[in-house]
């Protein structure tokens, strides 16, 4: 099976953050696979996934210290989006993906925003795809559409 997106997860208790970016990719039709690599304590594994997949993004979701992003970029230029996990103390995830070092990016969404880091990938993928492109301007229609019926209900 083709891969376009490569989900890596620091653990699987960051599996319901995981599950809406897949959610959001099997929406759109976009190959995926989700997995589990620690950037700590299976940095192996984690270097041995980035370098040996076709992936064309990687979403890497992490909590804590989360250093898993940074050190999935360090094996690829290829685009990599950081979704930081809520916990007790919510900045050391947000601060550890946006305050990478230079020549080492790393994109960011919002905490546990797995959602928003799936709808970036197909972004970044429907660049050379007009049918993907297509279906996210399809996805944004519709989020109009339900604001607006939203919005339509209050006037009633």
């Amino acid at each position: 099976m083709t891969v376009d997106v490569m989900i890596i997860m620091g653990s699987k208790s960051d599996e319901p953050v995981g599950k809406k970016a897949t959610a959001v990719l099997k929406d759109l039709g976009i190959p995926h696979k989700l997995t589990v690599a620690s950037a700590h304590r299976t940095p192996k594994l984690v270097a041995d996934l980035v370098e040996n997949t076709e992936a064309k993004v990687f979403i890497t979701i992490a909590g804590l210290a989360a250093a898993l992003p940074g050190a999935v970029a360090a094996h690829t230029i290829k685009p990599v989006i950081g979704v930081p996990v809520s916990g007790k103390v919510n900045l050391d995830s947000i601060l550890a993906i946006v305050q990478m070092p230079p020549g080492i990016p790393v994109g960011g969404v919002g905490l546990d925003r797995g959602d928003n880091a799936a709808l970036l990938a197909a972004e970044i993928l429907a660049l050379s795809d007009p049918e993907l492109a297509q279906k996210l301007k399809d996805h944004r229609t519709a989020q109009e559409k339900k604001v607006r019926s939203d919005a339509q209900s209050y006037e009633e």
